[in-house]
């Protein structure tokens, strides 16, 4: 099989500081930002500790915390004890879920890798990667494991597996594991639906397995996310967490684990169909990574160790993020210049600095049912081309965007009809259709090599800086070539090749993963898109539940937060603007909404929340991200404190009604307990309608501890349901 075309083995923005290889010693003891990682070497690497920073220890105090934890020989499957590799393997008594499945025919099938010399290799700030060989004569299979810990103390892994024999090896299965401790007796992980992504699930950690799927060929509206471990307190600023997720943007697999003779463990990786990677003689897998997060203090302090890996990375986005208006749901198909160019002058007024023209521009593309695949600008609907709307966009001082769904066609187009065996099918029959349409065989060379040179063409031939790259419906049948082998894993790695080539040749233009909103939200895609599209649904009540917990895996910056109409296009609720635009604020501002039937009352005050996005996007899209835990469901609390403490921006919000009269102190979490602030309310989210003013809440504020903040906090506005204010905390001292 080919390789993964991230086959670094450490991060780029590390490659600087990187050390030659040392053969490290039996015991290793890494340490970054918080966090110890120890591991076992006498064999396949096991990890002894993964979690709060141990200090300094020497060779004896690692020699004794391996023995100190060894268990008492009492019930176990094999002599000696079991504690699991981070590859888990039957060959060493482990009959929890295997990390390795597969087999010759049925021969070579449980493998007994005997581990080569290990190489560390020094990255800079307490980073290290950590690359062990191994091999295993009596299965002919070698195997290559990859363990990083990061500066930023993330914990990331990835195996490449080698058929070293003379005939074929199909593989079931790779999962790689990290552990967790006996006192993380909760489990929170996420399922959801289009426009409802990422909705929490919280269940006991006990014995058994916890195993979450997902076969959409896609990431998917319910993946597990962030799968995590935590203490019986876990919440956003309190209790422990262990946090895992697999960077893969197709089929995968998570798990939570507990026996009677292990503590607990997290795993995964991807999910494979019956054959679909058989390899050949001298051929190789490569697993995708899988990321562990530790969290000293809560979801907040887990979430942070992702966030500042992401910003870490040379290509995250460096660049103010512009404020971006999309025409879907101001227009959708009805494409007119008169009217786009009215609406973009619009854009322009309130401060926008991008354009996006979305879905109904090329081929017959005048509804959802034709013309996907056809990717030619429309004589029909642009007779003189895209250049009239780009040429008034730019002149405007605004980026130009469009969006494509370059994986997919509708039976009904030009493209399928001229290659009907270009879609990703079985032998006999067509999966059956959804939102008409079907999906293209990408691993095919001719197939990507078409749509890579239609993209090339019109990013080549026309002033665009952004793609909304969609991906609207699930992979059901998804059968590669003539005999239909699965091709789920080609078409992930295919997509991956394909946004790879179109950034080397256009490295300027920014792309948005936008998967029926939020259904391909994962770090790989990541390593090659700017930005995600949370969801569909931006009815700013349920954004307020969606966009805080996709904040738990990636920041701010990265999540596309729209001011959508007074009426929800998905919902139908009604909502008053400053809640819309408060909600949206805490992420990469956009609009969506036909701005040309909003009155001049309207316009000036969107104008006005567009201004204090650009004032606060710098803290916003670097500072820390913090949510407080109230008892009162009726209200929310969350923000941003700069990395230094200088400054901090809350939004507090009621949900509901709530049960107290008057309302109760809310607490400003995540500042510098031992400085002062003044704090006041945020124009222009210090309007309180249908409500009663705090007596603090003027211009001058109030100035308190940082301390103080968080643990007595501030009386909250009363709040009418579905309205928010906005609170500045600005150190003083």
């Amino acid at each position: 099989m080919p390789e993964r075309p991230d086959d670094e083995t450490t991060p780029t923005s590390d490659r600087g500081d990187r050390q030659p290889p040392e053969r490290p010693d039996e015991l290793l003891h890494l340490r970054a930002a918080g966090v110890s990682l120890v591991l076992d070497l006498a064999g396949l690497p096991r990890v002894l500790h993964w979690g709060a920073d141990l200090g300094p220890l020497d060779g004896d105090a690692l020699a004794d915390l391996r023995l100190a934890g060894r268990p008492a020989l009492m019930g176990f499957p094999v002599d000696g004890g079991v504690v699991p590799g981070v590859l888990p393997l039957q060959a060493d008594g482990w009959l929890g879920t295997p990390g390795l499945t597969g087999s010759r025919a049925g021969r070579s099938w449980s493998p007994d890798f005997r581990a080569g010399v290990p190489q560390l290799t020094r990255t800079g700030d307490g980073g290290a990667v950590l690359v062990v060989p191994a091999t295993d004569p009596a299965t002919a299979l070698a195997l290559e494991l990859v363990l990083e810990l990061t500066p930023q103390g993330l914990v990331r892994q990835r195996a490449t597996l080698t058929n070293a024999g003379d005939d074929v090896y199909e593989l079931g299965g790779l999962l790689l594991t990290l552990p967790v401790p006996v006192r993380a007796t909760t489990l929170l992980d996420f399922g959801g639906h289009w426009a409802r992504e990422r909705s929490p699930i919280r269940t006991e950690f006990t014995h058994g397995t916890r195993l979450r799927e997902n076969r959409r060929g896609r990431t998917g509206f319910d993946t597990p996310y962030v799968l995590v471990a935590g203490t019986e307190d876990l919440a956003h600023r309190r209790g422990e967490a262990w946090g895992w997720h697999v960077a893969w943007s197709g089929n995968h697999r998570s798990l939570a684990e507990r026996t009677h003779y292990h503590p607990g463990l997290l795993g995964g990786g991807e999910l494979l169909a019956p054959g679909e990677v058989r390899l050949q003689p001298g051929a190789s897998y490569t697993s995708p990574w899988v990321y562990g997060a530790y969290g000293e203090q809560g979801l907040d302090s887990l979430a942070s160790r992702f966030h500042t890996w992401l910003r870490a990375r040379p290509q995250h986005p460096h660049s103010p993020r512009p404020v971006t208006l999309n025409t879907w749901e101001a227009v959708y198909f009805q494409h007119d210049l008169g009217r786009l160019v009215e609406l973009a002058d619009a854009a322009a007024a309130v401060g926008a600095e991008r354009f996006v023209l979305d879905d109904g521009w090329f081929g017959s593309r005048r509804d959802d049912r034709r013309g996907l695949g056809d990717w030619y600008v429309s004589d029909e609907v642009w007779p003189d081309g895209l250049h009239p709307l780009i040429e008034h966009v730019t002149g405007l001082g605004m980026q130009f965007g469009l969006w494509v769904e370059p994986e997919m066609v509708n039976p009904d187009s030009d493209l399928a009809r001229a290659h009907p065996d270009w879609m990703l099918r079985l032998p006999d029959r067509l999966p059956g259709a959804a939102r008409w349409q079907q999906v293209l065989d990408l691993a095919r060379p001719e197939v990507f090599d078409h749509i890579l040179g239609r993209l090339d063409a019109l990013l080549s031939e026309n002033d665009i800086a952004y793609l909304k790259w969609d991906h609207n419906r699930d992979l059901v049948d998804a059968g590669h070539g003539s005999d239909g082998v699965p091709g789920v894993h080609g078409q992930t790695l295919a997509v991956y090749r394909l946004l790879d080539a179109l950034r080397a040749r256009h490295p300027r233009v920014e792309i948005e993963s936008c998967s029926s909103g939020g259904a391909r939200v994962d770090l790989e895609i990541l390593q090659r898109t700017d930005r995600v599209w949370g969801s569909d649904c931006i009815d700013a009540l349920e954004r307020r539940a969606i966009q805080p917990w996709t904040n738990l895996l990636i920041p701010l910056e990265l999540i596309g937060a729209h001011i959508g109409s007074g009426t929800a296009h998905s919902t139908g609720r009604s909502a008053t603007l400053g809640f819309r635009a408060g909600t949206a604020l805490f992420g990469h501002l956009g609009i969506e909404w036909d701005l040309r039937e909003a009155d001049e009352a309207q316009r000036a005050e969107l104008a006005a929340w567009v201004a204090l996005y650009k004032e606060v996007r710098g803290l916003l899209h670097t500072g820390v991200s913090v949510h407080a835990d109230l008892p009162d469901p009726a209200f929310e609390v969350h923000g941003v404190v700069a990395q230094d403490g200088s400054d901090a921006l809350f939004a507090v919000a009621a949900v509901a009604s709530s049960a107290q009269m008057p309302a109760n102190a809310v607490p400003l979490p995540g500042l510098d307990p031992d400085a002062t602030y003044h704090v006041r309310p945020q124009a222009p989210g210090d309007v309180i309608t249908h409500g009663w003013k705090a007596p603090w809440w003027t211009p001058q504020g109030v100035r308190a501890t940082g301390r103080v903040l968080e643990q007595v906090g501030v009386r909250a506005p009363h709040l009418s349901p579905e309205r928010l204010v906005l609170v500045r905390a600005t150190r003083v001292d």
